[in-house]
């Protein structure tokens, strides 16, 4: 299911929810209630392919340049080519595919990769997912004008518009005319909510669900033997340590894999078991509020990049605090701040929690970083 079909069944589930809450008055006297409106248009903000919720405003691509080096760049780039983590947002689009709005780059094998702008099909879905999930590290945080404006910069850096253009809700239809994959869509598949988006009633598969003369259990037709488990590398140091998906351990044998989190990190794990037994957990030096240190990275994603004893996207914050040890004062300054090149290529954006509360998160890290 697509992102915007699970918008359009967010806002169905909200209204059923209201519609429940009305029955159940009703039915059972001060069991629930309805949802109010302003309750349901605070998760009402998606936008369809026909522009429909869209909320009037405007933003120039001038404006967006500014908000783009201030906000996206340190993850995207400054000119949407992003870094080791993130997709390139801008390249491989043509002035002949904004013309056929079919980019000719997605049916070869010669371009090493793909793009946002290459892979997008309505500038709806572009807008709408700014809007509910930029910047990464406080998403929603934009207001109207800055999500045109980020729109219209992003669409400059693919050609699809000029640097004096101003994008509003007036012009959206227009720009959409102008998308370079825009005729990459198929809407025949009977998932739409409706035909006005030009979707279709019969899906485009056959299968039937099978509801009689069902296998008591299923038959294993084939396996991967033992021998060959490990014959490509350990699946769980082949997977990013973000995210659900997690590789399994394929050094132990099938049914031993260890305990939730561990595979993901195997070679520390056999790094801690050649390593001698460590003595008694020392005392916490003052001004180390370990659980107050690690809510507050929570609080403010910080956990999203670094992980306690093992790197993700940033290093850990062990390898912190070994290097800064005793750096109360220029760690509480790196945490506000953010920066570039002391750990890679990889830039932490600023970051907006107060000075006390960075500090905390400084004098936890300087004297050690303890769980």
């Amino acid at each position: 299911m697509s992102r915007f079909h699970k918008a359009v069944v967010t806002v169905a589930m909200l209204a059923a929810v209201s519609l429940a809450g009305a029955q159940s008055g009703a039915n059972y006297p001060g069991v629930g209630r309805a949802a109010t409106p302003k309750e349901v248009a605070a998760w009402d903000i998606d936008v369809r392919p026909d522009f429909k919720g869209l909320p009037p405003g405007s933003g120039t691509v001038a404006k967006g340049q500014d908000v783009w080096e201030g906000k996206c760049a340190s993850c995207h780039g400054v000119f949407g080519e992003s870094g080791e983590v993130f997709s390139p947002l801008v390249g491989g689009t043509t002035a002949e595919d904004i013309k056929k709005g079919r980019v000719a780059n997605l049916t070869t094998t010669t371009y090493p990769g793909r793009t946002t702008l290459m892979k997008v099909s309505t500038l709806s879905t572009l807008w709408d997912y700014i809007n509910r999930a930029m910047p990464w590290t406080a998403p929603k945080s934009l207001t109207t004008e800055e999500v045109y404006s980020v729109t219209a910069f992003l669409l400059n850096l693919g050609g699809i518009v000029p640097d004096n253009f101003t994008l509003s809700d007036k012009n959206m239809e227009e720009v959409q005319n102008r998308l370079p994959n825009r005729n990459g869509m198929t809407t025949r598949h009977a998932m739409w909510p409706g035909n006005e988006l030009g979707g279709g009633v019969k899906p485009d598969t056959n299968n039937a669900a099978c509801m009689k003369n069902c296998a008591p259990e299923p038959k294993v037709a084939s396996f991967l033997p033992d021998f060959a488990r490990n014959a490509h590398g350990n699946l769980a140091e082949q997977n990013r340590p973000v995210g659900a998906q997690r590789g399994v351990d394929t050094t132990r044998p099938e049914g031993k894999a260890p305990a939730p989190g561990v595979a993901a990190a195997p070679v520390a794990q056999k790094a801690a078991e050649a390593a001698p037994a460590r003595p008694a957990a020392r005392a916490e030096p003052a001004g180390g509020d370990s659980k107050a240190a690690l809510a507050l990275a929570q609080k403010y994603s910080c956990t999203a990049c670094h992980a306690i004893d093992k790197k993700i996207i940033g290093p850990s914050f062990a390898e912190i605090a070994k290097k800064h040890a005793g750096k109360e004062d220029y760690l509480a300054g790196k945490v506000k701040a953010g920066g570039v090149g002391v750990w890679g290529a990889m830039p932490m954006p600023p970051q907006s929690l107060s000075e006390a509360e960075a500090k905390t998160i400084a004098a936890w890290l300087a004297s050690g970083a303890g769980k």
